[in-house]
Formats: structure tokens, sequence, C-alpha cells
């Protein structure tokens, strides 16, 4: 069974930061061996903009560099319609549980991430978010702590 990986904002911003750290490293290395595996690896277009409008307001043009490298090497998910359309039936379904992650005015990233999860899947294939921040996904798509996401034991 193949395995598509979709990267949230906090593994992207990790892999695309210039400055080295034991985190930035351990999550880039983390990275490498995934893409080394076959892995289908994603940038979601929510994700790409969650980092991207960060980088831009605070001009680190060293940082956006990085990120279109690594749009250029990876696959990308853009943002269509039925992914919004299943975002907000993901939005109400989360609140008419309880269990929303975001503010109710708010445009939660998270739902539109699951949903561009969603769409992305496939019978053969097994789609996950490698993520900071499992809570918050795992309602609606396989999500995993980036570094508890391991091939040989098929994601978490």
């Amino acid at each position: 069974m193949n395995l598509i990986v979709l990267l949230d904002a906090g593994p992207l911003c990790m892999v695309t930061n210039p400055k080295s750290s034991p985190e930035n490293e351990a999550c880039k290395n983390w990275l490498a061996k995934i893409a080394r595996s076959g892995a289908q690896i994603v940038i979601p277009e929510i994700a790409d903009y969650e980092v991207r409008r960060e980088l831009i307001r605070a001009g680190k043009q060293q940082g956006l560099g990085r990120l279109d490298a690594l749009k250029n090497l990876l696959d990308y998910a853009p943002i269509t319609t039925s992914v919004m359309l299943k975002a907000a039936e993901y939005w109400a379904t989360a609140r008419n549980l309880g269990r929303q992650s975001a503010a109710d005015l708010s445009l939660d990233a998270d739902m539109i991430l699951s949903a561009q999860a969603w769409a992305l899947s496939r019978s053969d294939s097994k789609t996950v978010i490698a993520t900071t921040n499992v809570r918050h996904l795992a309602l609606f798509t396989p999500a995993y702590a980036w570094n508890d996401l391991q091939l040989d034991s098929g994601g978490g």
C-alpha cells in the first residue's frame, strides 16, 4: 500500500527554516528518510499559505526561497471547490460534536487541511497528515506527530 504524507504547517516550517536547531535538523532528516522510502509527500496549499504569510510578514526571503524550492521538489495539493465543501462539512461536524479546532469566526485551516487529505485519499493508499498538533486533525484524518510517523510501523 502506498503512503501519502501531507505536511502540516509545523513540519513545513521546520524543514524550510534556514536556522539550524536540533528539532529543525531532525525534521529535515525525517523528511529525507520518508522521501527515500517512496512515500508521496505533499505540500497542501493551506499549509503553504500558513507558512508563507508569516515568512512574508517577517521579511524572511531565505525562508521563502526554501519554501518555493521545496514546492518544486514535492507534490503540491491546491485548494479546490470540493475541498472547501468538505472542509465546511468537517467544520460543522466538529462543532456539533463539541470538538472545534478554532474559534467560530475563524477560517479553521485544520478543517481545510483535513479536507485536502480527504481529497487525496485513494483505495490503494494510506493518506496521513504529519503535524505538530495531532488533536485538531485526528477527528477526520489519520494524523501523527511528524516524529512519530515511521514507515516501518505504517504510521503512529
